[in-house]
């Protein structure tokens, strides 16, 4: 059944029933993953690691994030957002790929 007033709830404040039954760093990895798997903007990143970064999750969790979700979104997908997620991170991929050109 569609709720109009449960999915406004959802977006607005986040799920009560999530956080229920997972705790906040799980929510957050999951969130990185949906990120990945819509391919969201650059600021989309930013904002999901930094949240789940807050939640206690570490970087090598982020980056785990994309090997685990390669097999449903495929490695293509996978690839286009490593470069977003390494921004969100504070990696510098500019500065990585003058490095391997040089």
């Amino acid at each position: 059944m569609h709720d109009d007033a449960l999915v406004k709830a959802i977006a607005a404040d986040g799920s009560a029933f999530a956080t229920s039954v997972i705790d906040e760093r799980t929510a957050a990895l999951a969130r990185v993953a949906a990120t990945v798997a819509v391919d969201a903007a650059t600021a989309s990143f930013q904002h999901a690691v930094a949240v789940a970064l807050a939640a206690g999750a570490t970087s090598e969790e982020v980056v785990a994030i994309l090997e685990a979700v390669a097999p449903v979104t495929g490695a293509s997908r996978v690839v286009q957002c490593a470069p977003k997620v390494a921004l969100a991170l504070g990696y510098d991929v500019d500065a990585a790929l003058e490095r391997r050109d040089a």
